[in-house]
Formats: structure tokens, sequence, C-alpha cells
């Protein structure tokens, strides 16, 4: 028989619900009065008017914002990678039985998460030089997103490992089975899972993230957002690139949890994933 699902909270009854739905209707109204009147001021101002987008039909601004995209997703990608690999291991430091080696990761850990990342960011790119080793934009940008949510990343990791009831792996152990073994056919499958909604948030914040390279010249969409924005020739449209820009961010970020999503159904309907059960569940047997 299967456990019984737990809950955060009771289901609403007839007046809660009625609170809900009102509480609801309340706030999209609030949010579209407040959006109206952002229109309505957008229009009052001219910053509707067909002259004030004419930018967006040059084709040296078009081919500006394809490569601060480019170089958004080059970054974002190698950044992810890389913390997701750090991460990991951090994790798997910060669960060892080895009292040296959970400290030193648990050190690590503390360190960059509580170090800002711009710090990070201006430490490499400009802090460096003074010791003889010098880096690139892109390079710094890299090694402050994979350091700042790597940290981040292997705490996600290691509570999804310790969420999984300790069962599995008291029963996995009593079978006879491995550390590493209880962990990449036991622990993992189970984690993995449950981890995926904290690790895409924590990939779209390394997506958004990314924009503060352009405060060390790394020429992502922010920095083309800035130089666009407050070139006269253009009439300084600030305005409207930064709402382009928004707009392309905001795209991102739903393509980004639209395949976390995929991926999750995914997972649930594959054979691997069907095929990890319980180990203490031997009914069957």
């Amino acid at each position: 028989m299967s456990a019984p699902t737990a809950v955060l909270f009771d289901a609403p009854g007839p007046r809660a619900r009625a609170r809900n739905t009102v509480a609801g209707i309340v706030t999209l109204a609030v949010v579209a009065a407040m959006i109206g009147v952002i229109v309505w001021r957008m229009a009052a101002t001219g910053q509707l008017d067909a002259r004030v987008w004419e930018w967006l039909l040059y084709e040296n601004v078009q081919l500006a914002l394809l490569d601060g995209l480019v170089n958004t997703l080059r970054a974002f990608a190698s950044g992810a990678v890389l913390a997701m690999l750090l991460g990991g291991l951090l994790a798997l430091g910060r669960l060892s039985d080895q009292r040296w080696l959970k400290s030193v990761s648990g050190g690590v850990v503390e360190l960059f998460r509580a170090v800002p990342l711009v710090v990070l960011m201006f430490l490499f790119y400009y802090g460096m030089p003074s010791i003889g080793i010098t880096v690139s934009t892109y390079a710094a940008v890299v090694l402050g997103l994979t350091l700042y949510n790597g940290a981040v990343l292997a705490e996600v990791f290691r509570a999804g490992v310790l969420a999984v009831p300790r069962g599995q792996s008291e029963a996995a152990y009593a079978l006879g089975m491995r550390k590493s073994g209880v962990m990449r056919f036991i622990l993992l499958p189970q984690a993995v899972r449950s981890m995926l909604p904290a690790i895409v948030s924590q990939l779209v914040v390394l997506l958004k993230d990314s924009a503060l390279g352009f405060l060390i010249t790394y020429p992502e969409l922010l920095f083309q957002a800035q130089f666009l924005g407050s070139n006269a020739t253009l009439g300084s449209p600030l305005i409207p690139v930064a709402l382009v820009v928004a707009v392309i961010y905001i795209t991102l970020c739903l393509l980004l949890s639209a395949f976390a999503t995929w991926l999750e159904r995914r997972s649930r309907r594959s054979p691997a994933a069907l095929a990890v059960a319980p180990v203490g569940r031997l009914d069957d047997a």
C-alpha cells in the first residue's frame, strides 16, 4: 500500500475559496490598473510613437542586440554547466564520511555563497592582473557565475539527497550495496525529480546574473542596451531599448522553464525512472 500523501495545508472550504477568488480578482485589477497607468504615461510622453521605435529597423542595431544575446547565452551555458559540476562535487564532499573533506567542502560553499557575485567578477577582472594573471571579461563572468551558483547548487543537491527517506539507503546497505552504488542507483534518481524545480530556479537566477557582466564591459545584452539607449544618434531610446531587452530576458527564462517542465515529464515517463522503486518495498517479492 502506498503511503498517504502529505500536504502542507488543509484543502480550502467554500468560504476560503470565495475569499481567494476575491483576492485574486482584486490583485488582477490592481496589476491591470498599474499597467494601464504605465501605458498611458508612455503614450502621453510620446514613448509609443513610431519614430521612437525606428531604431529597431536599423541592421546595425539588430546585429548589436544579436551579438549581445549570443554573448549572454555563451556565458550562461558555460556558467550553468560548470556550476552544476562544481555544485555536484561540493555536495558529494559535504555528504562524505571523511570529516576533513566535509569541512573543506562546507567552507568553500559558505565562502562563495557569502561573497557577492559582482565582487567575484571585479576580483577576477580587475584584481588578478595585480598578481600577474590577466583574464578576459568572458572568463571573469563565467568564473564568477560558476563559483557563486556552484556553491548555491551544492546546497540544493545536498538537500535533495538528504530529503530521500533514510530507509531507502539503509535497505540498500542491508543488501550489501556500497555507498557509491547507493548514491548512484538509489538516492540520485529519486532526488533529481525533487531537486529539479530548485535547480531551474537557480539557473534562471544565473541567466539574469550574467547581466552583471556589463559592469566589467562584457558585451552582453545589458551592455548593448546601455550603449544603444544612450546613443544620441538614435535619439537616446532608453525606455524602448530597456523594454526590448526585458522581453528577451523574459522569453529566455520562459523557454528555460518550459524545457525543465518537458524534462521532468520525460524523466517520469522514461523506463529508467519507472524502474526506480523504493528499495525497502518488498511486498511483491
